[in-house]
Parts: C-alpha cells; structure tokens; sequence
C-alpha cells in the first residue's frame, strides 16, 4: 500500500472527488481526516470508511474561517501526531455571465476556492515544516487554464490556486515539503448539475476519449502525487481532462 500509515488531511470530503479520494486514500493504508461543512454528512462518510476497516476522523470545518481551520489541524494532530498530505479539494461554483454576476457570488467563491486553500495550507505547513517532509496536493481546473464561460469568479479562483502552488513549491520546497496542483476536467460529480443536456453534451463532444471523467480518476492522481513514488514532483501543473484541451 502506497500511502501506508500516511496521514491525510482531504476538505471537501464528503461527495464527488473528495469521497473518492478519502476512499483511495484509505485502501492505499493512510489515516484520513475527512473535513466538510455538514456535520451528518462528515459523520456518514467517516463511517464508511471505518466500516470498510479504515482509520478515519471526522472533522466539520468551515475552510473560510482560521479558527476552524486551526481546530481541524490540532485535531488530526492530537489525533495521529503528524500530516503527511492536505488535499485541497474543497470549492464551490456561482456561475453568472460578467454583466450578471454580483459582487457576493463573486466574493463568496473567491473565499471558499481560493482563500480557504491558503487558509488550510497555512495552518498544516508549521507542522510538515517540523517534520521536514510533506505534501500539499491543491484541486484546480482546466477551467483555471482556459477559462470558461459564465465562470469569472471559479476560473479566477482556480487560475490563482496554479499561482499560490508555485509559490509555495519555491518557499516550502527547501524544507521537504512538495506542492503540487491538479486541474481536473469535466468530472461526473453534482457540481455539473447546474449544467444543461445540451450544454454538457457539447462539452463532452470536445473530450477526445469521449466521456466526463470519474471521480475515481483524479483520487488515483491524488493518491500517486501524495505517495513517496512521486518524490521529485514538485509545483507542477498536471492536468487530468481526458485531453479537452487539444
């Protein structure tokens, strides 16, 4: 098992690719906290994994907020000693077009994507810091590469996670610790609810193997990245989109 006695930290943990990823990650062997909003949600997917034999916490945290977050860190902490990973899955969509999007849709995503990562990476890097190894694994998009219509506030948000990821495999790099950052394509999860037929159809149309990626997909990147077979990655930008962009 690749992540064996790993602990891992993943936000947004409780649906799509963050369920999926705390799931790969507990059949890899890590720890995993699995950190969301809802607390019944939290409490199933933690469940869950200890139902299938996996060591889990439930954390309920509100990314946004530094006293939340900093809860959530003494928790793992206190629970397990030391964070090996932090998957920052967690984001939210409030599409409008530029003309239509209000200044709360706007600021309320950039709080959740692009804040909360900053908020989350901050509060676990004293911590790989002294333990002089560790992986921060930040979720953005091909959106974030390319933009996307009616998604000024998402794509910026995503594109600026790309920018903070570099940064931080400059200054962190030195002390062990990699950061890398993850674009998923179009992935089968509810944040495409919102999405028409017609539209997403035409989405996929541009896919070259023809279909929306599977959650599953990118918890398998998630899990390599954080493992010691990807030890000399670092600030790269690896994109998981079923080649879209071609």
């Amino acid at each position: 098992m690749r992540l064996k006695d790993k602990v891992a930290i993943v936000t947004g943990a409780t649906g799509g690719i963050g369920m999926a990823t705390a799931r790969k990650f507990a059949a890899e062997g890590a720890r995993v906290a699995l950190a969301d909003l809802d607390a019944a949600r939290v409490e199933s997917a933690r469940a869950e994994l200890v139902a299938g034999g996996a060591r889990a916490l439930g954390i309920c945290v509100d990314v946004t907020d530094a006293a939340s977050v900093a809860a959530m860190v003494r928790a793992v902490e206190d629970a397990w000693g030391r964070i090996d990973c932090l998957v920052n899955n967690a984001g939210i969509t409030l599409d409008a077009r530029l003309v239509k999007m209000s200044e709360e849709q706007f600021d309320r995503v950039v709080d959740v994507n692009l804040k909360g990562v900053f908020l989350c990476a901050q509060a676990v890097a004293d911590a790989m810091i002294r333990q002089g190894s560790g992986v921060i694994l930040n979720a953005s998009s091909v959106v974030g590469l390319y933009g996307n219509f009616g998604q000024t506030n998402y794509a910026a948000t995503k594109a600026g996670l790309i920018g903070m990821t570099r940064t931080w495999a400059r200054e962190l790099g030195p002390k062990g610790i990699r950061t890398v950052v993850v674009c998923p394509g179009f992935v089968s999860t509810p944040i495409l609810d919102s999405i028409p037929e017609a539209v997403m159809q035409k989405l996929v149309d541009k896919v070259p193997l023809g279909r929306l990626g599977r959650p599953d997909e990118i918890a398998s990147v998630y899990a390599f990245l954080a493992s010691d077979e990807a030890s000399y990655i670092n600030g790269a930008v690896i994109e998981v989109s079923g080649g879209i962009a071609m």
